[in-house]
């Protein structure tokens, strides 16, 4: 086994969860992450940690929203599960990246609307998501898998320290700032990110950061005018889905167009009320993560790219005891700012061409 696995596992545990002596840890274990699961399994047997691993299959999942017909009831056995958890870690890597792709999309709407409760006891928890790289994530980014885990691991497993630094300087100008605009080939957008917090998402809960890897600084949006051009393409529920254009008026959607997989995004729209608004606007600045791989938890963290998401705002962005956008869903859509591209703060110029000018 590749030694890197341990050295992942113990990033993940010390690093990004900041596992306890007692800590009771849910574990959840995709078909193709064994290996990573063995190694966070001893990792957790060594820090005193109390371990219960559960089994995590995108095929499973169809499976069962195929055969069910008509709403889904919400899952008090699996809510009392997280609500009694410290720690929650998912371990991504599946044998079929696409296994959701011929589900009906109200279906998997109902099904994410009962599981709200769930979610919300999961987000409760010290939780943190992560990939093990896999011959099935190599073949969606079209990569040998030798090429795969190499970039993997140069994007998982870096001086977590010196980024969080140097992302701060970005959560210091969004923190202080009160309107944002993003200016790019089919792009005019603004938004209001007055009395947000922005989060310098080191790819630890220490940062309020749940992700690993991370390498972003995101806030949460509001008031958002303008349109959109998500130029860089991506897998949704399991279909491909590429130039995606919105249009924002008064905070909310108003017209929609794709040149594939518009329907996906119609049906995203559709879950509710919240899903029409975004809930985050996120600055990638893992320079590990150099290419694009259509995994949205790498590519969201790409240097030189934004991301905007619909639906869900992160509490950690909002003011103490204030609500943000509330969403069943929470869907990431990328900006490619490498090139004739500008992302100013209160009328100053922060980025121009993917390069900080800080």
């Amino acid at each position: 086994m590749d030694e890197r696995v341990y050295d992942h596992a113990e990033t993940l545990v010390d690093w990004s969860a900041r596992v306890e002596e007692g800590d009771d840890v849910v574990l959840s274990v995709g078909p193709a992450a064994h290996d990573l699961a063995v190694a966070v399994a001893e990792a957790l047997g060594e820090r005193g940690a109390n371990l219960l691993a559960t089994y995590s299959s995108e095929e499973l999942r169809r499976a069962y929203l195929r055969a069910s017909e008509g709403e889904f009831e919400a899952p008090d056995h699996e809510l009392a599960l997280y609500e009694a958890a410290d720690v929650v870690l998912s371990l991504g890597g599946g044998r079929n990246t696409n296994a959701m792709a011929d589900v009906p999309g109200e279906r998997r709407q109902s099904y994410r609307s009962a599981r709200t409760d769930v979610r919300e006891a999961r987000y409760d928890t010290r939780w943190v998501s992560t990939y093990h790289p896999t011959r099935s994530l190599a073949q969606q980014a079209d990569m040998a898998y030798e090429e795969y885990r190499e970039f993997a691991y140069d994007a998982i497993l870096r001086d977590w320290d010196s980024l969080a630094d140097e992302m701060a300087e970005v959560k210091a100008v969004l923190d202080e700032g009160s309107e944002v605009r993003i200016e790019s080939a089919g792009t005019d957008l603004t938004m209001s990110i007055e009395d947000r917090t922005a989060v310098n998402s080191a790819a630890s809960v220490a940062y309020d950061s749940h992700n690993l890897p991370s390498g972003e600084v995101f806030t949460a949006p509001e008031a958002t005018e303008g349109e959109v051009l998500f130029d860089i393409p991506m897998t949704i529920d399991g279909e491909a889905v590429k130039g995606v254009r919105l249009e924002f008026e008064d905070g909310e959607v108003v017209s929609h167009e794709a040149d594939r997989g518009e329907d996906v995004i119609a049906d995203l729209l559709e879950t509710d009320e919240g899903a029409r608004r975004l809930g985050e606007l996120g600055i990638g600045m893992n320079r590990g993560i150099d290419r694009y791989t259509d995994t949205i938890l790498f590519d969201e963290k790409m240097a030189e790219t934004v991301h905007l998401a619909l639906g869900r705002a992160y509490d950690a962005c909002l003011p103490e005891g204030q609500s943000g956008n509330e969403s069943a869903i929470h869907t990431d859509m990328l900006i490619d700012t490498s090139e004739d591209s500008v992302l100013e703060v209160d009328g100053e110029v922060v980025q121009r061409d993917g390069e900080f000018l800080l």
